[in-house]
């Protein structure tokens, strides 16, 4: 035996409680608890708001990136509403914004020197819905353009006019294309075959009007030989609203063409539970008019309004990496990278100018 083992005759004695008094007991501990954790430390405090990921303080911490980068930006109004975040390109007073938001009416920018000065629609580029716009201020200093890369990860922050930015976030996806807002020719396909086989029309949508009848197949689109449903769909997926397609069908022995027009329906029009009515429940807040149909775009999770968007988002040295094109999600915001957004200046720079009104 161990010397600091206590002898069985000097060992305490367990002590057994009746089973009777088991249910006080659990009583008297449970009473107990409360006090004990009124006593002990809060170890979890919650965070306070203005420490969020866009709370005040944390906007604070980023100032020094909004200092290096609002006079390089400017506030769009028409008719004296706010719609978009410009970025100046040149010493001139060239900027860049989404075309999409500006509106028939007067247009005016406000700067960082909280001066509202006129502007001068001079062109769009409307397969990326970016436009060109001259700003009527002297003084105001190009953006300086990121090279390289992004990251997944790294920092993206989009900076105003005022001294704290707007927004930060994350970028969460690299460049890749934006196929365009999902458009219909108007048919349901036959499930039970694999043959891209005409079953049911959809009323008020080009395949009916362009007399397409149930039983008809298609053989080709665009001329390109199309031999199941899959196909088709695939195909179709990359036109968007408006944009004309060839079909060759076949109807009992003989072929056919038909020019059907790619067409985006109504609330309700494709039933529950078809792709486009889970489409219009994936928000949680407002989307931009233009979202979709970009040659490429990053991914940021910032969250931004439409009117906040036509701005640049930038790194943490001031270098814009991209322009804000659209908000797409409820955490889904897209980004023209800075190489495709340099060279669509250079093409809207190459046009012949608008006319000089304000007026859009």
């Amino acid at each position: 035996m161990y010397p600091d083992t206590p002898s069985q005759a000097t060992r305490p004695r367990p002590v057994f409680l009746p089973c009777r008094w088991l249910p006080a007991l659990a009583l008297a501990l449970a009473c107990l608890i409360p006090i004990a954790s009124a006593q002990e430390p809060d170890l979890s405090p919650m965070l306070p708001r203005n420490r969020f990921r866009n709370g005040e303080e944390t906007l604070r911490a980023f100032a020094p990136v909004s200092e290096a980068t609002r006079h390089s930006i400017v506030k769009l109004n028409v008719d004296g509403a706010t719609v978009a975040l410009g970025v100046v390109v040149d010493t001139n007073g060239l900027a860049l914004t989404k075309a999409s938001e500006l509106k028939a009416g007067k247009l005016t920018c406000w700067l960082a020197t909280e001066q509202e000065v006129e502007a001068q629609l001079l062109g769009s580029d409307a397969e990326e819905d970016v436009a060109l716009v001259r700003v009527h201020a002297q003084g105001l200093k190009p953006i300086r353009w990121a090279a390289g890369e992004v990251s997944v990860g790294q920092w993206a922050i989009t900076p105003g006019i005022a001294e704290t930015p707007h927004a930060v976030g994350i970028i969460s996806a690299l460049p890749r294309r934006i196929r365009p807002q999902r458009a219909f020719i108007g048919v349901r396909f036959d499930s039970t075959t694999s043959l891209p086989k005409v079953e049911v029309l959809l009323a008020g949508l080009s395949a009916e009007k362009a007399g397409l009848k149930p039983g008809d197949i298609i053989v080709a689109v665009n001329s390109a030989p199309v031999t199941n449903r899959e196909q088709v769909v695939e195909i179709l997926r990359d036109f968007g609203e408006g944009q004309t397609v060839k079909l060759r069908l076949q109807r009992a022995a003989a072929q056919f063409d038909a020019e059907l027009k790619m067409m985006v329906p109504r609330s309700g029009e494709l039933g529950p539970g078809s792709y486009f009515e889970q489409q219009l429940g994936r928000l949680e807040g407002e989307v931009s008019q233009r979202a979709e149909g970009f040659e490429r775009a990053l991914e940021h999770d910032t969250v931004l309004p439409p009117w906040l968007c036509g701005g640049p988002l930038v790194n943490l040295d001031g270098r814009a990496i991209g322009l804000n094109i659209a908000r797409a999600g409820r955490v889904t915001t897209y980004a023209l990278p800075a190489s495709l957004v340099q060279r669509i200046l250079e093409k809207l720079k190459a046009r012949p100018v608008r006319t000089t009104e304000t007026k859009l």
